[in-house]
């Protein structure tokens, strides 16, 4: 692993001229399982205890990778530890609406208090359930996604309308978020 003096010589240039750092990472230092959790209700945890201060959960929350293994991991400049994830890594807490029809826009509020508005970058979708039906979510970056909290959903689906080919479904962003099909 490299000592401080020779990570600092990988970003300290980039910083000089006012670029951002290249997204390749020197070969990071894989620390395995330290004991964090993400709760499906979005609480994270520590060795079986929850993470109380909001600004730590904030901090791990920045930067939290989705894999191509599929797995979780927080990730920094020189270490990697895997993250357990009982469901999607955030819920989304808070919905708000400006415009109507095809012009409107809907904005989520995630538990960690990052934002987004559903549009081509931030897709609105459904994935199939642990007990069958679907659970609904907004993709907050990277493919990093939030559960609709119940009320958030309860919301959103007030404000589903018919569109021609595609059922029932929402506009935001001018792009057209369908909902799954009615259950027979």
């Amino acid at each position: 692993m490299p000592d401080q003096d020779e990570r600092d010589d990988l970003v300290a240039p980039a910083k000089g001229r006012g670029k951002r750092p290249s997204a390749v990472l020197p070969n990071l230092n894989l620390c395995g399982d330290i004991g964090l959790k993400i709760a499906r209700d979005g609480t994270w945890y520590y060795q079986g205890g929850p993470i109380a201060r909001k600004p730590l959960v904030k901090l791990f929350a920045s930067v939290l990778r989705l894999e191509e293994d599929g797995r979780y991991y927080l990730v920094t400049p020189v270490e990697k530890v895997s993250i357990a994830v009982e469901d999607l890594p955030f819920v989304a807490v808070e919905m708000r609406r400006e415009g109507s029809g095809e012009a409107q826009r809907l904005t989520f509020v995630s538990n960690v208090d990052e934002v987004v508005t559903a549009g081509s970058e931030h897709g609105i979708g459904f994935q199939p359930g642990p007990r069958g039906g679907f659970t609904p979510y907004i993709v907050m970056r990277r493919g990093l996604k939030a559960r609709l909290a119940r009320p958030v959903y309860y919301e959103l689906a007030g404000l589903a309308v018919e569109a021609q080919a595609q059922g029932s479904g929402v506009w935001s962003g001018g792009s057209f978020f369908p909902f799954p099909p009615a259950e027979s």
